[in-house]
Order: structure tokens, then sequence, then C-alpha cells
């Protein structure tokens, strides 16, 4: 099962010449990037964790892909994306985000069903990946 989540995600992955040029458009609007990865790519789990600190005021893509670079390197085989935020309008609003790394393997979801009150079917899902510990999950 391939994950699709952000922009981008139900196209072939992205190239870096192609990852390069969406960081120079978001670079053009005065956008702050930041990177970020993880284990457990569930939609609902919001808190990926942070490489390094948010570029903000960067003029340059070649910074963003050299922490790209590094961010690979160390975590290669999680799931690894970029957000860019816009700070226009005072505050930090997220309008750009991609899938720029994934794992080998990804086991997908499970759906889980369960009964509620008055015999109502409640249905959830959860990530494969996490019925394994923090750190082999992968």
């Amino acid at each position: 099962m391939r994950l699709t989540q952000g922009t981008f995600s139900f196209l072939p992955d992205l190239t870096d010449e192609q990852i390069n040029k969406q960081i120079n458009y978001a670079i053009s609007k005065n956008w702050s990037i930041n990177i970020e990865y993880t284990e457990d790519p569930h939609p609902r789990n919001n808190y990926w964790e942070l490489w390094g600190l948010p570029l903000f005021d960067v003029k340059d893509a070649a910074t963003v892909m050299y922490e790209i670079s590094s961010c690979r390197k160390q975590y290669s085989n999680l799931y690894i994306k970029v957000n860019a935020f816009d700070n226009t309008r005072g505050t930090e609003s997220c309008v750009l985000s991609f899938i720029i790394n994934r794992p080998a393997y990804e086991p997908g979801f499970e759906l889980v069903r369960s009964e509620d009150i008055g015999r109502n079917q409640k249905y959830t899902f959860r990530s494969y990946a996490t019925a394994k510990p923090e750190g082999s999950r992968y």
C-alpha cells in the first residue's frame, strides 16, 4: 500500500530536481520551510519529528536541499516530508506539504470495527507500523 498524504501524493515520487523546483516556488512566495520525519504515518498523527529548526527567510533552495539530504542520510527508511508555511496573515498556515522519502516497505492500515452503545458499529483504523516498538517499525 502506498501512503497518500499531502500534495502530489497520488503522483509518482518526486525527483530531487522536482523537489528543488517546489522549494524554489515556496521561497519565491516568502514561505518558511521545515522538514519532518516519522515512523507512524497515521493521517491523524500531526506530531512528526522536526528535523533541525524551521528554515525562516531562506533565499537559496540549496540550503533546504542540504537539510533534506542530511535527514535522508540519518532516516533513510522513514517517512520524510517538506512543509511550507505562509505567515502573511499573522499566523503560520501550512500551504504546501509533500512526502519526499518513504520506507522501502509500507505496511498500510488495519480497519478496526467495534460495537458501541445501541449496537452501533464504530470504525477506526490504525497503522500496522505501530504494532512494533518505536525504532524498529521498518
